[in-house]
């Protein structure tokens, strides 16, 4: 809970290389995350090569902060796996969130390993394919840079949990228990976390 409270999306970087065993860490997470039918349809690439990464921040329509981080991990699907079994809505959803359950594991392990990261979808996926010679048949999703953080932005804003949330049926209000002498704590973001013992 600690790491989904803190976490930023991290648009500065240091100019510091990334350890090779944070960057394992990192991978092996968004390898763990759950995939539909357990396919484990992703598949990552690693840049660090400072021509690619610039390269990478040109396709993403000149997003060059990009190319400051020290890596940049391409978040791919290979979408045939999903439509053998679940056809269209395996190849066009379960694909991308397959890769989106991946992509959290591993922003919030580089943010558990003192790094900083953030989800970029903008960009041109055919000229990515292109600069990282990716075949036509793979999907790509994201791209994720990886640093040690030159930033520490503000807390972002969130909606109240009960203008998000409903009982049973969209549009019946969640009272938050309180008909059950039952009240959840709920935690701002911009306090501390406190754990279980201190509450």
């Amino acid at each position: 809970m600690q790491a989904i409270f803190d976490r930023r999306s991290i648009r500065k970087f240091l100019n510091k290389s990334v350890e090779e065993e944070k960057v394992l860490k990192i991978i092996d997470a968004g390898r763990w995350a759950p995939s539909a039918g357990n396919l484990q349809d992703w598949q990552f690439i690693i840049i660090r090569d400072a021509g690619t990464r610039l390269q990478i921040s040109e396709a993403a329509y000149g997003q060059y902060w990009i190319s400051s981080a020290p890596v940049v991990i391409v978040v791919c699907s290979k979408p045939n796996k999903l439509r053998r079994i679940y056809g269209d809505l395996g190849e066009n959803i379960y694909s991308i969130i397959d890769c989106a359950l991946s992509a959290e594991n591993m922003l919030l392990t580089a943010f558990s390993e003192g790094l900083g990261s953030c989800v970029v979808a903008a960009f041109d996926k055919d000229a990515v394919k292109r600069i990282l010679n990716i075949p036509d048949e793979i999907k790509v999703v994201a791209i994720i840079p990886v640093g040690y953080a030159a930033e520490k932005p503000n807390p972002p804003h969130r909606m109240p949990l009960e203008s998000v949330t409903f009982l049973e049926a969209y549009g019946k209000t969640w009272t938050k228990g309180i008909e059950k002498g039952v009240r959840p704590v709920f935690i701002r973001r911009d306090q501390p976390f406190l754990d279980s013992e201190d509450m």
